[in-house]
């Protein structure tokens, strides 16, 4: 019986994940996917608790926002994918010497979509000295629309993932303030699964992420352009150059995690800010919630 797979949403830095997929790399392992959707993010978790789905991939930010809200939450992380924040901050201007204190006094869009964007930066923030409740912020309105309110002039910067992002930059209406993944490890996407799961299904899960960490080794060799055509097929209305150049731009950053372990820093990173922005009280124990063995399995077969 083919494993159910769910995307939490649809997102250029889950270019890995897409590219597993269309390079064969599950086959080639012999697993059996059915890939899925979440309605809408929150929905990820609760649909493994009802048993729609049986894997999801996501941030750690909603297994220990679901241990926070669910006495019963058994939730592992497993096989982490995106070791670095993907999102990067837009401006109408250039500001090649950008300072945390620059978003002070102008008007700022943050992400709407999801809450781990906003709550790493105020932690970025906060440890700058800086009182994220100064910001002067809109923190209501979707990527898109932020990206139209920069174009116009009704913002000053905005917080946006590729290809946002690129296309800003592109067009001449936007230059690069700041890319989050410079801050270091910040764990941001992994799969997860529940533990009856993985004692049920573990060979299943291993071969996963035998899958993924062959994806890791060729998309570390690989060119923009080479991941863009084996993702486009996921992003159809997107410019095949801008596709290109989008996922070049994250390369360097060192967004993609170069093996799948999920390391303590990057996750105890990620708590800190889930935990300082008010979104949680307090995150669950690393050794509770993360599995890598299946990781070092994997690395070791793959040697």
């Amino acid at each position: 019986m083919a494993l159910v797979l769910q995307e939490t949403l649809r997102g250029l830095f889950y270019a890995p994940f897409y590219a597993a997929m269309t390079l064969g790399a599950y086959e080639a392992e012999g697993v059996e996917l059915r890939f899925t959707s979440a309605p809408k993010p929150a929905d990820s978790a609760r649909r493994l608790f009802s048993g729609e789905v049986d894997v999801s991939w996501g941030g750690p930010m909603r297994v220990m926002l679901t241990y926070e809200e669910r006495a019963d939450c058994d939730l592992v992380c497993f096989c982490e994918v995106v070791t670095r924040d993907p999102f990067l901050l837009i401006g109408r201007t250039p500001k090649p010497d950008f300072a945390f204190a620059d978003l002070i006094g102008v008007r700022f869009a943050s992400v709407s979509e999801v809450p781990t964007p906003w709550m790493c930066l105020q932690e970025d923030l906060r440890r700058a000295g800086i009182d994220p409740a100064r910001l002067d912020r809109v923190a209501d309105r979707g990527m898109a629309e932020n990206a139209a309110a920069l174009r116009c002039g009704e913002a000053d910067v905005v917080q946006l993932f590729q290809p946002f992002a690129e296309e800003m930059i592109e067009s001449g209406a936007g230059y690069l303030w700041y890319a989050a993944a410079s801050r270091g490890p910040t764990s941001y996407t992994c799969f997860y699964a529940r533990r009856a799961t993985i004692e049920r299904k573990r060979d299943e899960l291993l071969r996963m992420t035998r899958a993924i960490y062959r994806t890791q080794k060729w998309i570390a060799a690989a060119s923009g352009g080479a991941i863009a055509a084996a993702v486009e097929r996921y992003f159809p209305d997107v410019p095949k150059t801008r596709l290109a150049a989008a996922l070049a731009r994250y390369q360097p950053l060192q967004i993609w995690g170069r093996d799948p372990r999920l390391p303590r820093r990057g996750y105890e990173r990620l708590a800190e800010s889930l935990i300082s922005g008010g979104l949680i009280r307090a995150a669950p124990a690393y050794e509770k919630v993360v599995d890598n063995s299946f990781a070092i399995e994997a690395m070791r077969s793959q040697a």
